[in-house]
Parts: C-alpha cells; structure tokens; sequence
C-alpha cells in the first residue's frame, strides 16, 4: 500500500509541473484516488476526508474546462 501511496504522490508532484490544466486534473484525480486509498488503508479519518475534497475538486474544475 506503501507503493501505492508513493504512486499517488509522485503522479499529484508531476501535476504541479504540467501546464495544462486538464493534464494537471487527470494527474491530481489519479493521484488523489491512490492517495485516498492509501487513507483509508492506514485509517486516517482527517486524510480521508482532505483527499476526498482534492479529488471531488478535481474532478470539477477538469469537468468545468471541458464543458467550456
């Protein structure tokens, strides 16, 4: 689960440096998703929710850019 946590991090970390927002979206989304399973295998009630907020934010602006 380690792995997957780490995944998650680097893919959010590549979503900083990318310019283009709907790349940066699909890596925060991905990213945010493994985190967010790393959360709940470690039982973080507070990261949970956090990466619950990132990823559901994510998804709108990335819904938001394509319905433009």
């Amino acid at each position: 689960m380690k792995l997957i946590g780490a995944f998650g991090l680097l893919l959010i970390s590549l979503g900083i440096i990318f310019k283009e927002r709907k790349k940066q979206d699909t890596l925060y989304i991905f990213g945010g998703l493994a985190l967010e399973a790393y959360s709940i295998y470690i039982g973080d009630l507070i990261f949970i929710i956090l990466q619950i907020i990132f990823v559901i934010s994510a998804v709108w602006d990335l819904w938001r850019i394509k319905n433009k």
